[in-house]
This record gives C-alpha cells, structure tokens and sequence, in this order.
C-alpha cells in the first residue's frame, strides 16, 4: 500500500463530479466512473479524506492515482529549507539573476549558479558574489542541460530546486512546493509561472499574462500524458534528488518535458502546484514572442523520437474521432449523424454503469463532456497544429475555409470568456492566432527535418471505467 502519512488531506478534486450520494465519482485522467463503497463514501463525505488508517489510506491513494482527488500540501509534514539547493542556470542575465537571487528564502541548503558561458562573466560573478552564493563558470555556452545537470551534481541536500534566471519566487512557495515530498512516490513539483507584473504592457504581455504557455492554470494536478496537465516547464522544478538523473543534455528545447515523462514512465509521480507561484519575465516584443512560440513548436520532433505515444497532438476515443470527421464533412446528414453517434455511445456507457441509480443521465454528461473536450481538440488541430494542410484546403474548399473560420472564431471566444483578460477581444484573437501559427510552424519545421510526422498523428485510445 501507497505509504501516505497519517494526517494528509486529500481532496476530491474541483473537476471531478459526485454523484449518488458520494457513492459514484466522475472525473480523473483518464475520466472515469469509479463506485465508492458506503464505507469509502462515508470517509469522504465533506469532499476529503484524512489519512487515519488503511481504509482511509487505501481510499486517498486511490483518489491521487486514478487523478480523482488531489493531496492539499498544507496537510503534508514541512521539508527544511536546508534540505534543499537551488541551481540556477544563467547566461548574460545580470538583472535578472539579481532579482531571483533577492527573492529567494533564507536558510536554503545551497545556491549554485552556473554561469553558462556569458559573454561578460563578471558582472554574473559580482552579483553571485553579493547574494553568497556559489558559482560554477562555463567558458563557452554548453546548454541549459549541462548547467542544469552540473548543478545537479553539486548538490549535497536530499532535494534540488532548478530555476530559471529570469524568474521571482513568492514568499513561501519553495516551501509549498517541498511539502509534497511527504508522498514517497513524488519525485518532481512544479509552481504555477506567472507572468512578472509591469508598468505599462504592451498587448503581447497583457496576452501573455492571460495565456501564457507556461501558466498551466490553478488547479492542482498530477502531471501525466493524456491528462489536463500534461507536462510542467522547467522554468522551476523541485525534485527529489534520488529519482532525478539529469535532463538530456543532447536536447536543446523539450529537456523538461522529456525528465518529467521519463519520471511518469519509471512509475514517479509528478505534482503541479498552483498555490506555489514563480514570477516569470514575459517577452515584450510580437517578434522575440512568436520566435519562442516557434522554439517550443520545435521541441516536437526531439520529444516524439524519446516518447512516441505521449507527443501526439490529440487524443481521441473512437466515437469522437467518427463525431469529427462526420462534422468536418458538413453534408445535411453531419449534425444528425454526430448526434446518433452520441446516442449510441450513451447506450453502450450506460449499461457498463449498472451502479449509478441513473445511468443514462451519467453516460450523457459524460459523453457530452467528451463531445465537447473532443471538438476543442478538433479546433486546436485545424488552427494550430495542422494549420499548413488547413491554409492549403481552404484554398480550394468552401467547406474546409468555413471549418477552418468556425474554429478560429469559437476557439478565441472560448478562451477569451473563460479568461477574461486585460485586452480587447480583436487583439486577443491576434494574438491567439500567432501564437497558434508560431508554434504550429515549429512542429512541422521540427517533423520535416527529421522526416516524422509522428508528432503531427492523432492518437485514437479508449476511456476507462471501474
């Protein structure tokens, strides 16, 4: 049995459904329908369940597995902040390292900055100097990898925390972070990236403050492919320094992505934070943005040679991709058809629910959640990831320009009620579009160079029940 410690609280989460009297839950990643004995029920009836015994323990980790609950970190025992190291990989960023150092907390085991090969290296090295802490210099630049991995090895505390040099940490969110370690098999956390607060900003930054890429959004989560939160960024990770050997220093762009994945794989659980909040320096400039865009639409081909079934842009059961491509035809029968499709799943999920006291209004949620988590994926497909073949059947198509128009709309209306940002709604369809083509140009530069189009492929997978 998962070794949970006594006194931890673990919620059910804010995206799961309960039903039946807290005796069906609905939810989780995969989504799935799990039935709770009255026991079981009863441990969680005001929505948490507190470690006591094995009932209870059995039941939490059953929660945190299947993605149905999260822990509440605040629950779990305090870490020392001197079981921790902080590894900062720098390059030429002399503010802002001087920043993050100022931010960080008091009686950290160790600081090491590596200095990976900054043109003037001595400012860098009055700045460490003046937060004492340790420097480790590069003559040449070597990657954040190998700095990330220097550091690494240089650590002599039971944990790691690597942070980028352009970023902040809040007040007490390292040690949010170090909590989760109270689970035996958590070996990465990550904090909520947040965009550092200016003056005055520009309609880029006002986009990125509300969409950023880095900002996975505040709900906790454990990080795992083909879940709401898929993969964390390594702009700030807390690891537990026995389970980390190093990132991939032969990747230029994905090196996090591949760690965390390779930590899902050996059977590692990875936890996203969002209480914990980093601060990060948004680019400013529409061009210095659409090339990171760009940068990170590259890390596809890298990550799709080390992990083949986690890249693919979408993942889709079978009925959802029939409900798609009966849509895409737009014929009279399309809407209909999808609609049959939909009555049939709803059959077939309802007899699988014998337990639920109402079957057939489950399956319906949760066929129409999928439904609808299906046709954003569609969208996303048509204007971001597959958006050259688009571009290329709207040119000839009065069907695929309409499609390819619905999405682009919708998709930005979507987004723009569900975050409300600090920016009108035509220049956050812009910049949405940009950000869309930028990164979706990355992916097919990336797959054309290397001739693999596995990161472009939809992968068809089926959904789970208990």
């Amino acid at each position: 049995m998962r070794a949970l410690p006594d006194g931890m609280v673990v919620r059910i989460g804010r995206h799961t459904r309960v039903r039946d009297d807290g005796t069906l839950l609905v939810g989780g990643a995969p989504t799935r329908v799990a039935r709770l004995t009255p026991r079981a029920a009863a441990l969680a009836r005001d929505g948490r369940v507190v470690v006591r015994d094995a009932a209870s323990r059995a039941l939490a980790a059953h929660l945190l597995d299947t993605g149905l609950g999260d822990p509440v970190a605040a629950s779990l025992p305090p870490v020392p902040l001197s079981e921790l190291t902080v590894v900062v990989p720098v390059k030429d960023r002399v503010a802002p390292l001087d920043r993050l150092l100022a931010s960080l907390p008091a009686g950290l085991g160790g600081t090491i900055v590596v200095d990976d090969g900054s043109a003037d290296p001595a400012p860098i090295a009055a700045v460490v100097a003046r937060h004492g802490a340790r420097l480790i210099a590069f003559p040449e630049n070597l990657g954040v990898s190998t700095a990330r991995n220097t550091g690494l090895a240089e650590a002599t505390t039971p944990f790691v925390a690597f942070i980028d040099s352009d970023v902040e940490v809040e007040p007490g969110s390292l040690e949010m972070l170090l909590r989760h370690f109270g689970d035996p098999l958590v070996a990465l956390t990550a904090p909520r990236v947040l965009g550092r607060e200016r003056e005055h900003p520009g309609w880029i930054t006002r986009y990125e403050d509300a969409r950023s890429s880095l900002d996975l959004g505040n709900d906790a989560a454990s990080v795992r492919p083909g879940s709401r939160v898929t993969w964390v960024s390594g702009t700030c990770l807390v690891a537990r320094v026995a389970d980390v050997s190093g990132f991939d220093a032969t990747m230029r762009v994905g090196e996090d992505v591949d760690l965390v994945w390779r930590l899902i794989d050996a059977g590692r659980v990875v936890r996203y934070e969002p209480s914990a909040v980093v601060r990060h320096d948004h680019r400013t400039s529409a061009r210095r943005w659409m090339a990171r865009k760009f940068f990170y639409g590259t890390g596809a081909l890298p990550l799709g040679e080390r992990h083949p079934t986690e890249i693919a842009p979408v993942v889709l059961p079978p009925w959802a991709a029939g409900m798609l491509v009966v849509l895409a035809a737009q014929r009279r029968w399309s809407l209909p058809g999808a609609a049959a499709i939909c009555a049939v799943v709803i059959l077939r999920v309802a007899r699988r629910l014998p337990h639920a006291r109402h079957p057939r209004r489950t399956a319906a949620r949760l066929v129409g959640d999928g439904a609808l988590a299906s046709l954003g994926q569609g969208s996303a497909l048509l204007v971001r990831h597959w958006w050259p073949l688009a571009l290329a059947a709207s040119l000839v198509s009065r069907r695929a320009r309409r499609a390819v128009a619905v999405a682009a709309v919708v998709d930005a209306a979507v987004e723009y009620a569900r975050l409300r940002p600090r920016l009108d709604p035509v220049r956050f369809f812009a910049a949405r579009r940009l950000d869309d083509l930028a990164y979706g140009a990355g992916v097919w530069w990336s797959a054309l160079r290397g001739r693999s189009l596995r990161a472009l492929m939809p992968r068809i997978t089926r959904g789970h029940h208990d």
